[in-house]
């Protein structure tokens, strides 16, 4: 038998020593629809605790909208629960075509097309539109699903040190000599909450004859005066070769995922995306939501202004009790802890407090840059928010971390 004994025993000595310095992930069981208020159920076996969400993408507080679920229940019945197929097969639909026309008219773009999620038009992008004669040149805190797609594509790979306009341009500089430079960067960095100089970077690549790929999958729906994203927040619509976004955060929080922008590159990522050429169509019912929850965004900023200010109230509340925050504008706030068991054990803590939150580690961040990651929503109301900011004064308070820094959190707990 190949999965001997001793192979065995070597995985679950390695799952063993997770746990033992408390990096072993355990998922938690939600009992019913996504919502700032839910029921998880936590340990496994145990029953369902009522908790507030502070950890879910739903920005805009769409993904269990009355109208979004309707309107899903209705592309079901009309058009059916899938394709069985890919796009260019047999599994493209009226539907999908007109999604991705009100997702070009969203993003200000020349065309979208549609994939399974950002991860596969992440994974698709880079291959189908570059080679080997040209250089990727992307930030070095740029999504995981970024750099996979990076290592699919022939072309040159490089990177600039995080939001450093002048490390940026010796790059552009000193790769003159290649075909295609294309400068990549997420729109929010979706572990720091901060969000990219995309003006400069626009600037840069104009100076430089440079294309600009731009992840925006934590920001579409809510950044930017009416929550087109990162780059109408900078003043850069248009201006952008490549966006990459996802309908499963802001956007309705079910799945799917778009390349937009340029319409020739649209159509070489139609032509040779290998997530897009091989994977079955976005479904019936998915579309149909996303379709409403872009209806609910063009009519109204309310929900992404109802955002932007808990995001503010979250922030200072946070900030004044003393603890330590990367600062940003985002809706993503993360407050530092550096040590990857005391994330753990804190998130554990809230939990019990009825704030669910989770503690994240390498390798999901750099080593000793272990963080809860707290996320506030469109539907999170005045209670929620005051709830939460008690219950972190107080788990905060028992671990002895209030008012303390970097240097004095890592001298009590490590790294």
């Amino acid at each position: 038998m190949a999965f001997s004994t001793t192979i065995r025993q070597a995985y679950q000595d390695e799952l063993a020593g997770l746990r033992t310095a408390g990096l072993f992930k355990e998922e938690r069981y939600i009992l019913g629809p996504q919502g700032a208020d839910i029921e998880v159920e936590f340990p496994a076996g145990a029953d369902g605790r009522p908790v507030i969400n502070f950890c879910a993408n739903n920005y805009l507080g769409l993904s269990s909208h009355p109208d979004v679920v309707a309107a899903a229940r209705r592309g079901l019945e009309t058009h059916g629960y899938g394709l069985s197929s890919v796009r260019f097969i047999c599994g493209t639909q009226d539907i999908h075509r007109k999604l991705e026309k009100r997702l070009t008219e969203f993003l200000e773009t020349e065309d979208t097309l549609l994939f399974p999620s950002c991860m596969d038009a992440n994974a698709g992008c880079f291959e189908a539109i570059l080679g080997e004669e040209d250089v990727m040149i992307a930030d070095r805190l740029v999504h995981a699903s970024i750099v996979d797609g990076m290592r699919l594509c022939k072309a040159m790979r490089d990177t600039y040190k995080h939001s450093d306009m002048g490390h940026l341009r010796d790059k552009l500089i000193e790769h003159q000599d290649k075909r295609i430079r294309m400068i990549i960067t997420d729109g929010v960095f979706s572990m720091d909450g901060d969000l990219a100089k995309l003006d400069e970077i626009v600037a840069l690549a104009e100076e430089y004859n440079a294309m600009v790929f731009l992840d925006d999958s934590h920001a579409s729906g809510f950044i930017g005066k009416t929550g087109r994203g990162t780059h109408e927040h900078c003043g850069v619509m248009g201006k952008i070769d490549v966006i990459t976004t996802t309908m499963g955060k802001g956007l309705g929080g079910a799945s799917g995922g778009c390349v937009s922008g340029r319409r020739e590159l649209v159509e070489m990522c139609r032509q040779r995306a290998r997530p897009y050429l091989f994977s079955n169509t976005v479904a019936p019912m998915i579309v149909a939501g996303t379709l409403k929850v872009l209806d609910l965004v063009f009519a109204s900023t309310e929900r992404r202004d109802r955002l932007e200010a808990n995001t503010s109230y979250w922030r200072r509340g946070l900030t004044e009790m003393g603890l330590d925050l990367k600062q940003g504008e985002s809706p993503i706030v993360p407050v530092m802890l550096y040590n990857a068991k005391l994330a753990q054990d804190m998130a554990r803590d809230l939990f019990a407090e009825g704030i669910y939150v989770v503690g994240f580690f390498f390798p999901v961040v750099p080593q000793g840059a272990a963080r809860i990651r707290t996320q506030l929503s469109a539907a999170h109301t005045q209670a929620h928010l005051d709830k939460g900011l008690a219950a972190f004064r107080k788990v905060a308070g028992k671990y002895g971390i209030l008012g303390k820094g970097k240097r004095e959190i890592m001298e009590m707990y490590g790294k």
